[in-house]
């Protein structure tokens, strides 16, 4: 299907189609046939009628502009849902038309319909996931010695490599999506319970029918109906949200580092891809782009759902009705994220040689920390600091090299030989633990270990 334009940044093809409107009418059709089925296999309806509301419930039969203007008049789409299908089944067998939607109510349908979109949302979003991991992996090997510019509160910093960068990276996306995987399994959750969430209109058997109807969906039977209760799909968008958070920072550094006057990284390019209407030199960051859009939707939709967490009594009066679509945007916000994160590390053209000088550039400013590190264990950190201070201002102001300045001061020289100087501005000799964090985060984060 294609993507409605005002949605064509803000979801991917395959998620726009499972939350079409006809995958959504087949979601809700597919509970009332495996509710019909589960009662058959109880003996508490007839297989005819079964069979019946099978044939009938196919997503042709039904008229979804219609369908949308009845949903609006009774305030769920499940009841004019139900009254169309009853009516379609009526056509071929008046008795099987009874056994419609029997002991169930609206919200049983639109739950349980939305669960089974969660359900076939995981895989899709899983898959992108794997592609962004394996891409990460791919890009740590290669660059863990790849020295660059540390940077904090935007300013120069001693140096790291890209390969730790791209490991924080890496963890971070493991983590959040361990919670993701977490909230799935425990929001994959049936919902059946009548109409106060005692199964009272199915008598003796309310509990059977809500355990075979879990096995005909092949979902997970919960401990009881949860009609007011949404903390399992709270939790899923949350971790949605941290998710897309996670790659939102991932998009955020490199399209920091694709700017014009850093150029460390780049995104891949290609046909209609990262162009401007107007200057044919640019090659935007489209994936980091529209995964920073989706982050920034989050709050609000996450802020949204919890809101509507404050539901009355057995059965809500707003709050449930709004879920719908806020989840929907979720996943798809999820989604583009991670399809478009994938891409865009698949494809990462990482410039070493544009890391290195710009790590000149700052003319050994970088390892001002080092060298007062080097010098307090002299003279003290007072006095360190003092001479680093003046040094610093001397190097700036002169674009000369920190190392030829300080050269240049006796109490310096009096205790720092000639080779602590000629290599003060060697990255390589200033990267601490680097190495070991690296596979610290490759081997704690594969394990599901926690980090210490």
């Amino acid at each position: 299907m294609s993507v409605r334009l005002i949605d064509s940044l803000v979801t991917t093809e395959p998620l726009a189609e499972l939350f079409s409107d006809r995958s959504v009418l087949r979601a809700m059709l597919e509970f009332e046939v495996a509710l019909a089925r589960a009662q058959v296999s109880l003996g508490m309806v007839p297989p005819s009628a079964a069979e019946a509301i099978a044939a009938a419930a196919r997503v042709e039969n039904f008229a979804v502009a219609d369908l949308s203007r009845r949903a609006g008049r009774a305030g769920t789409l499940t009841i004019p849902l139900v009254e169309m299908l009853r009516e379609q089944v009526r056509q071929e067998s008046p008795l099987a038309a009874d056994f419609v939607h029997f002991g169930a109510t609206s919200q049983d349908v639109a739950d349980t319909a939305l669960v089974l979109l969660l359900k076939r949302a995981q895989p899709i979003l899983e898959n992108d996931l794997r592609r962004v991991e394996e891409a990460l992996v791919h890009r740590i090997e290669e660059h863990r010695h790849t020295v660059m510019l540390g940077r904090t509160l935007l300013q120069a910093a001693p140096p790291v490599t890209f390969g730790l960068k791209a490991a924080g990276w890496l963890a971070a996306v493991r983590r959040s999506q361990r919670r993701l995987t977490s909230s799935f399994l425990e929001a994959l959750v049936v919902q059946f319970g009548g109409a106060s969430g005692t199964l009272a209109a199915l008598g003796d058997q309310g509990l059977a029918v809500a355990k075979t109807l879990a096995g005909e969906l092949n979902l997970t039977l919960p401990e009881a109906p949860w009609h007011s209760q949404r903390d399992r799909l709270a939790a899923l968008v949350s971790a949605c949200a941290i998710l897309t958070g996670s790659l939102g920072k991932m998009a955020r550094d490199i399209s920091l580092l694709m700017q014009t006057e850093v150029a460390e990284v780049a995104e891949p390019g290609g046909e209609g891809r990262g162009g401007s209407s107007t200057m044919p030199h640019k090659h935007n960051p489209v994936g980091c782009i529209l995964t920073l859009a989706a982050a920034h939707r989050m709050p609000g939709l996450v802020a949204s759902f919890l809101s509507g967490m404050l539901q009355e009594h057995e059965r809500a009066a707003g709050g449930w009705q709004a879920e719908w679509p806020t989840v929907a945007d979720v996943l798809q916000g999820t989604g583009v994220a991670a399809a478009s994160m994938a891409e865009v590390v698949e494809g990462l053209t990482v410039d070493a040689t544009r890391m290195r000088s710009n790590i000149r550039a700052t003319h050994g400013l970088i390892f001002a920390e080092k060298a007062m590190m080097l010098l307090s264990r002299k003279i003290g950190r007072k006095e360190a600091k003092k001479i680093l201070d003046q040094a610093v201002r001397g190097s700036a102001l002169a674009q000369r090299s920190l190392s030829d300045v300080l050269a240049e001061i006796p109490e310096v020289t009096r205790h720092l030989d000639g080779e602590a100087l000629r290599t003060l501005d060697s990255p390589e000799d200033y990267l601490g633990a680097t190495q070991s964090l690296i596979r610290g985060l490759l081997a704690a984060e594969r394990s599901g270990k926690k980090e210490g």
